[in-house]
């Protein structure tokens, strides 16, 4: 069985140049691809980052994880990944989604199903170089057009459909649990049906939230909050796993233990984790991989090999979100590649089942 590409979503963006510096260094370590979140009040300007890296690399794949089509309007996107892609030609793609966390912080809703489809059928067109009726005067058109890949970040039902039917790939947002998977999969060939596309054609990629800590019991705290920051953004991804919500309401949890933005996110995940304690440790399992390299090399061969899709990507979120260490070679960028896609990639080419 073909290993999917491995992709990053963190960095060090403490500068331009030590972020450039950083995806140069994953590059050189081995992994895919280089993505980034478009969280304007979190980090540095995505695109400015995204060129910086872009001139100091040569193979790996590069865009925002994700976009929204609430921050910026559609047409600046697809100017600013078509300039993307100049700079690093055939490895660039755009993630896009409804912006939960960079929306919030700005006091935004998060765009709805319906204008998340409108931008990327918008999108598609201008980066294919065609003239678009958008109600101004004169049609749109972007005169530096680049077929940049569009891929849609999804884990709702509705929103699974609709990526089927308009994305040239979809991340799936939805935890490592087979049930909860196998149920996008499905979901995104259905939409891709209904659109008259061959299912098939639509490229599938998933985000797996990734505890690398080799202490089980903080290991576990933190399993917990990124189950809660799934249950709290979609309730109905415990149904499947067999699941109960058995505590207080998420935004309750939130004001009382002071979680802050929210369970996936917060400064303090073992502190997040113990806000949700009453989570068995099977919901810490249903929506992450956590433990030392063994142990998660191990759940993620389960999981790639559970699916009922080849995924193209596999983009690792690492958990906790890391600062960067005193000691790079010991952080989560370098211990991952060594430590982790080896045995990884091993495996998923042996015919033999994982020890």
């Amino acid at each position: 069985m073909a290993a999917p590409r491995f992709g990053l979503n963190r960095f060090d963006a403490r500068s331009v140049d030590a972020f450039a510096a950083d995806v140069r260094r994953a590059e050189d370590l081995g992994w895919d691809a280089a993505l980034q979140p478009d969280s304007q009040l979190r980090r540095r300007d995505t695109y400015v980052l995204l060129a910086a890296a872009a001139r100091a690399t040569r193979r790996i794949v590069l865009g925002p994880l994700l976009a929204n089509p609430v921050n910026r309007h559609p047409t600046v996107t697809a100017s600013s990944i078509a300039t993307i892609d100049e700079l690093a030609p055939g490895r660039t793609l755009l993630g896009w989604g409804v912006g939960d966390t960079a929306v919030r912080l700005a006091g935004l809703r998060p765009a709805r199903v319906s204008e998340l489809e409108a931008g990327a059928r918008l999108m598609r067109a201008l980066l294919d170089g065609e003239h678009v009726d958008v109600g101004a005067r004169r049609p749109a058109h972007l005169p530096h057009h680049r077929p940049v890949p569009i891929w849609i970040a999804a884990g709702g039902p509705r929103t699974l459909r609709m990526a089927g039917s308009a994305a040239d790939g979809v991340f799936i947002r939805v935890g490592t649990h087979p049930a909860n998977i196998g149920a996008a999969v499905a979901a995104i060939r259905a939409g891709a049906a209904e659109a008259g596309r061959d299912p098939a054609a639509v490229r599938v990629a998933a985000i797996f939230h990734t505890v690398l800590v080799d202490e089980a019991p903080r290991a576990l705290a933190m399993g917990r909050s990124m189950a809660a920051g799934y249950y709290e953004y979609s309730p109905t991804l415990f149904d499947a796993p067999g699941l109960v919500w058995a505590g207080a309401h998420p935004e309750v949890l939130k004001r009382d233990r002071n979680v802050w933005p929210d369970f996936h996110h917060a400064p303090d995940l073992e502190a997040s984790g113990a806000a949700v304690d009453f989570l068995p440790a099977t919901a810490a399992d249903a929506f992450c991989l956590r433990g030392g390299p063994e142990q998660i090399a191990e759940q993620l061969v389960a999981v790639i090999r559970a699916a009922p899709v080849a995924f193209e990507y596999v983009v690792l979120h690492p958990i906790p979100n890391p600062p960067t260490p005193d000691d790079p070679e010991r952080g989560y960028t370098a211990r991952v590649a060594r430590e982790i896609l080896p045995l990884v990639r091993a495996r998923l080419a042996s015919a033999s089942p994982s020890p």
